[in-house]
């Protein structure tokens, strides 16, 4: 009788061995946040029916369908308009400029990143909210096991130099978060948020920058490269590119938060030698509704 739990136990350890750092680190800084009443409470747009949805891991058999379940081999969900209105899609950027710290005391915009998003996924999960990623990986679910799930697919690693939201999975009239340094071609930004906007869908465009990609504070000869090593530029004087740099860093901050008004989210920039807990307080009041973009 005392196999199974034992079995049971060092699995559990096993699984939770993968990512404790970040995870830990998230539930601190949560922690460290004391807010008043959160959470996804009211009713949304409404009790109406929504759709029927396959049947999820996590959800209870009280959920089920029966009547709609005996017209098919699968067993299927009756959502509701506000439980849809409940739920918060994440886009965490993992390509390999987010990989990027100017000096050895400063985090990686990786994993300043994936910390922020997953410490406000703990407020917003234990708010009430449903929470999940864009794709098919990860629907949004209720509950703890949600926030190791997000743990483990946070911690993912892509190989591209830089990354594109992903769009797919994003309910109608629900909320969104990508997290980014968004340094790339900004037009799949531009077609995600389109799509967003198309389907009723806000949230919240949050920019991660290491503090040398806003001084740009180099001299003399240098050689730029990409952290994929696809991208490489040498030059004898670096401080001539200054200005031309800083100029269209500007301009492409001013181009997400134009496209975050005509939009209806929220543009939000920060720099990872800030603070993590001041990030998180504006982080989840935008989510929320309460935001100002800055």
């Amino acid at each position: 009788m005392s196999a199974a739990p034992a079995s049971l136990r060092a699995r559990a350890e096993s699984e939770a061995a993968r990512f404790p750092p970040l995870l830990a680190r998230a539930e601190r800084l949560a922690g460290s946040v004391i807010l008043g009443e959160h959470g996804r409470r009211r009713a949304g747009l409404g009790d109406d029916f929504w759709q029927y949805r396959p049947l999820q891991e996590g959800d209870q058999r009280r959920m089920i369908d029966w009547r709609r379940s005996a017209r098919s081999d699968a067993q299927f969900v009756r959502e509701r308009e506000w439980q849809i209105a409940q739920s918060v899609m994440l886009w965490v950027d993992s390509a390999a400029s987010m990989r990027f710290a100017s000096a050895p005391d400063l985090p990686e915009k990786a994993d300043r990143a994936a910390l922020l998003a997953l410490a406000a996924s703990v407020l917003l999960l234990r708010g009430g909210e449903r929470v999940g990623l864009t794709g098919a990986a990860l629907p949004p679910r209720r509950g703890e096991a949600q926030i190791l799930r997000l743990a483990r697919s946070l911690g993912d690693a892509a190989a591209e130099d830089y990354g594109a939201p992903e769009t797919r999975g994003m309910l109608p009239h629900s909320r969104a978060l990508f997290v980014s340094d968004f340094l790339g071609d900004p037009e799949p930004v531009r077609a995600a948020l389109t799509k967003a906007a198309d389907r009723g869908v806000q949230g919240v465009l949050y920019q991660v920058l290491d503090p040398a990609e806003e001084a740009f504070p180099y001299r003399g000869r240098a050689i730029f490269e990409s952290i994929g090593g696809t991208l490489a530029h040498e030059t004898l004087k670096a401080a001539d590119l200054r200005d031309r740099y800083l100029d269209r860093l500007a301009r492409r901050k001013a181009e997400l938060a134009a496209l975050c008004d005509a939009t209806g989210w929220r543009y939000g920039c920060h720099h990872t030698s800030e603070s993590a807990q001041s990030a998180l307080l504006w982080l989840f009041g935008a989510i929320e509704g309460g935001g100002r973009a800055r």
